[in-house]
């Protein structure tokens, strides 16, 4: 008797993992075994990924607030503590492209979170 291989579809397979492996250095885009691992891993790799990529843009944005809050004599957690106790709801991506792109309204939202703060 002839023995089954799933000829197509096993071919169909190869081929789209061979697609995702196109640009890939060496054995890691020829080589079936290595493809394939080099795949798993990469897929990985990438669901981790889109979860640490959050958490590396707020890390960002909270370094820019604070460095441009300290150029105006308040450190970050000082700011935030002001920025509620004001009822300021600005998130961290606002506020961070508020400092770079328009210094003169952060300016502002720093002076109330300041009074906020003195008020105590």
């Amino acid at each position: 008797m002839v023995r089954v291989t799933y000829g197509a579809p096993r071919r169909q397979k190869k081929n789209r993992y061979f697609k995702q492996a196109r640009g890939f250095r060496g054995g890691r885009s020829k080589l079936w075994r290595t493809v394939r691992e080099t795949l798993l891993r990469s897929w990985a790799f990438a669901f981790r990924d889109r979860k640490q990529r959050k958490r590396q843009f707020r890390r960002l944005w909270i370094i820019r607030i604070n460095a441009a809050a300290r150029q105006r004599g308040i450190n970050y957690s000082s700011l935030m503590s002001g920025l509620t106790k004001t009822e300021i709801e600005l998130n961290r991506k606002q506020l961070s492209e508020l400092a770079i792109h328009d210094p003169a309204a952060f300016d502002a939202i720093v002076d109330q979170a300041k009074e906020a703060l003195a008020a105590r």
